[in-house]
């Protein structure tokens, strides 16, 4: 096994110990929360775990009910005990982020109603600084050229994500996904984050700003680090 993939497995593991029969969790999205799942689906198959779960993408939702979890709609649950996923950039004041594979809007919502968001990350996702990994926004499809253009009036270089086909890709919620490059490392990502929130079309940005609990970290040699 090769040292990201033991270090993802080993945070998954150890952050799948945390759930506790009765509780109500959020499943996060990425390879890290990937092995999160099939940690808890493994605790659901040999303890017989019982527990409710809400996901961040429909990836993490089909892989949890297809391993037995209880899987709800959001609009069925007033909270969360934890929420728990991974992180593009982390840095030491806990500021994150995501938005890598897309469901950024959705893993806030969800992170927002927890009592607390456990982060789970390998150590290649520990930065000094944000910004190396750049900036992902969910934006709108009607008008998208107008937010672009509005997002580059403030001097952002930004692009459209596109997939395969060279088409627009997706969000689970119907979306489009615009990035963000930085040129320098992130001082200071909250007024950024107003800057970018305050244009019409852009729905939200993958900074994840006083949201984190406490961060798992996974070392190449599979043991794991508890930041509190």
């Amino acid at each position: 096994m090769k040292g990201s993939d033991c270090s993802k497995r080993a945070v998954g593991v150890a952050a799948a110990n945390l759930v506790e029969n009765g509780m109500t969790i959020g499943i996060g999205s990425g390879s890290t929360a990937s092995c999160f799942i099939a940690a808890l689906i493994k605790r659901v198959e040999t303890e017989g775990l019982h527990f409710r779960a809400v996901a961040t993408s429909l990836a993490s939702h089909t892989q949890a009910q297809q391993g037995g979890i209880q899987v709800l709609d959001i609009n069925e649950v007033k909270g969360l005990d934890l929420a728990i996923d991974g992180a593009d950039e982390i840095d030491a004041y806990k500021q994150m982020v995501k938005g890598g594979g897309g469901a950024l809007l959705r893993e806030k919502i969800i992170a927002s109603i927890a009592h607390e968001m456990v982060v789970i990350v390998d150590e290649s996702k520990l930065v000094d600084h944000l910004g190396t990994f750049g900036l992902p926004l969910e934006i709108l499809p009607f008008g998208f050229s107008h937010t672009l253009r509005a997002i580059e009036q403030k001097k952002f270089k930004v692009s459209l994500r596109v997939n395969g086909a060279n088409k627009p890709l997706l969000t689970d919620n119907g979306n489009y996904i615009a990035d963000i490059s930085f040129s320098e490392p992130i001082e200071d990502p909250e007024p950024i984050d107003y800057t970018l929130l305050k244009i019409p079309g852009v729905l939200e940005t993958g900074f994840f700003l006083g949201l984190a609990g406490r961060i798992f970290v996974g070392k190449t040699d599979g043991t794991i680090e508890i930041r509190p």
